[in-house]
């Protein structure tokens, strides 16, 4: 009885593990906007869906990191869906605080951006398996905002 179930585990893990799952990347990070407390980043996330039917976004959680620090984290609750047999555009906002700049200006003063390392989490609710995350991760660097992209360039 114990080789019956052994085989029925195998069986059942085989045929999700080959179950087309979403797949997810991250085209870009840029300068967003500034506010009197912080910058915000925003993280442009691409992911293509293989189903005929839209599936739950349940979260989005992201950790920025430069130098090996974390310089910010959170969580967007409930970012809506994705499209069915289509990609979706996902757009991750990344809000780093003014003080946390302040302690990185080593980096910033050499070549005025940030280098970072970015993980997303994309926690997606996909039908008989249940909550699923989607890993990503991406390197580089953001450019700080300039006086010019603070007020727009005098013409």
């Amino acid at each position: 009885m114990a080789g019956l179930i052994d085989k029925a585990k195998e069986f059942v893990a085989e045929k999700l593990a080959n179950i087309p799952k979403p797949e997810a990347s991250v085209n870009d990070v840029d300068f967003k906007s500034i506010s009197r407390d912080s910058i915000t980043y925003q993280a442009d996330v691409s992911v293509s869906n293989p189903y005929s039917h839209a599936i739950p976004i349940c979260e989005i959680s992201y950790t920025l990191k430069s130098n090996g620090r974390v310089i910010a984290s959170g969580m967007v609750p409930d970012p809506g869906s994705l499209k069915a047999s289509d990609s979706t555009m996902l757009e991750v906002a990344v809000k780093v605080p003014h003080s946390i700049l302040l302690s990185l200006a080593r980096d910033i003063g050499r070549d005025w951006d940030i280098d970072y390392e970015l993980e997303i989490g994309l926690t997606i609710d996909l039908p008989v398996i249940g909550n699923f995350t989607i890993p990503l991760s991406t390197k580089g660097e953001i450019k700080l905002p300039t006086f010019s992209d603070l007020w727009g360039s005098a013409e």
